[in-house]
């Protein structure tokens, strides 16, 4: 116990030996142009990294040919693993399906448009010897982004720490290395809308942060534009958050503290200085605000109610159509809906 604080003290960090295995995982969402540049920035990295290391390439959906590259690459790599879902299921799901396929001792995240520099992997795997647990990419600069995305991505990482977790850290995406133990509690969690940055964050297992220079996409164009942005903020806010209901509760004062004055202004108008002229507008105007108020309320506590429907009804996070390995080892992944597969392709 902190004499001065009063807080608990954390356990100091203990030093740990190298990973015996890094699993790499990347989502590929139509990236058949930039996978043969993944490959070729893989094959020249991988043997100066100094620990043996997997490849989990997880198609979500690609309407390219971007899992007949994952295939061939597979036949002719042994360190890869593909898995192709039978439809887009989103970039989360995508990244929870390479969770729960990793085998490794630490597990790193990274987009397959090399935004994500391979080069910050060793500062990681340092800071993970260490003794953390999550340690995360901090974008220093954003080469390429216009500066509407600059500012709402500032925007969108400070409000996601007021709204989600205190813990959460800013300018951090998903590119990120996480230990074994960590990667086990967050597949416990079996919630269909995730959040996995909130994820991480709330497990409360140690993280730091190692700061990058984001590299501007050289291939392809970006999978998420503004609009995927506002919706994964909408998504973190209604699963880590009860603020929206909050906001609706001090929107209904507000509402009729408005009500109440305008009520008094109108009794004190009418038999003090005897007004003449009807408050149409003054009326319309009241009624028009809480109306609107009434079904704002009611869209967000029907956002919340829709989501307790979509997890009573238990469906997997997401399906496989095929794998380039014996897909029997899915059912040794830690506990994850993804059981469910249709149209099976093993050891190919």
């Amino acid at each position: 116990m902190d004499r001065v604080t009063g807080e608990r003290r954390r356990p100091a960090l203990e030093r740990r030996d190298p990973p015996r295995l890094v699993s790499l995982v990347f989502p590929v969402f139509d990236e058949e142009e930039a996978l043969p540049h993944l490959r070729a920035a893989l094959e020249e990295f991988l043997p100066t990294l100094g620990v043996p290391c997997e490849i989990v390439l997880v198609d979500d959906g690609s309407r390219d040919g971007s899992y007949d590259l994952i295939a061939r690459w597979a036949a002719e790599d042994p360190r890869v693993r593909g898995v192709s879902f039978s439809r887009n299921f989103g970039h989360q799901a995508a990244l929870s399906a390479g969770l729960a396929l990793a085998r490794g001792d630490a597990t790193v995240l990274l987009d397959a448009d090399l935004q994500d520099p391979l080069s910050v992997i060793p500062a990681m795997l340092e800071r993970y010897r260490e003794g953390y647990d999550v340690v995360y990419g901090q974008r220093t600069t954003r080469a390429g982004e216009t500066r509407f995305k600059r500012a709402t991505a500032w925007l969108f990482y400070r409000l996601m720490r007021r709204l989600v977790h205190r813990a959460l850290p800013e300018d951090a995406g998903d590119f990120r290395l996480i230990s074994r133990r960590c990667v086990d509690a967050v597949l416990r969690m079996n919630e269909v809308h995730r959040f996995l940055r909130g994820m991480f964050a709330w497990v409360g297992f140690r993280q730091v942060a190692v700061p990058y220079a984001r590299a501007p996409r050289l291939h392809g164009e970006t999978k998420y534009p503004f609009w995927k942005m506002a919706r994964l903020a909408w998504n973190a806010a209604l699963s880590f958050s009860t603020f929206p209901i909050k906001l609706i509760t001090a929107l209904g004062f507000l509402t009729a503290a408005g009500a109440l004055v305008y009520g008094g202004f109108a009794v004190v108008d009418k038999y003090f200085f005897h007004a003449t002229v009807p408050g149409w507008t003054g009326l319309v105007v009241i009624v028009g605000l809480t109306g609107a108020a009434i079904l704002v309320s009611l869209g967000v506590i029907g956002e919340y109610v829709g989501r307790i429907f979509e997890e009573v009804k238990q469906r997997p996070l997401f399906v496989v159509r095929e794998t380039t390995f014996d897909d029997r080892e899915l059912g040794a992944a830690p506990p994850l809906r993804e059981a469910e597969r249709v149209d099976r392709t093993i050891g190919r």
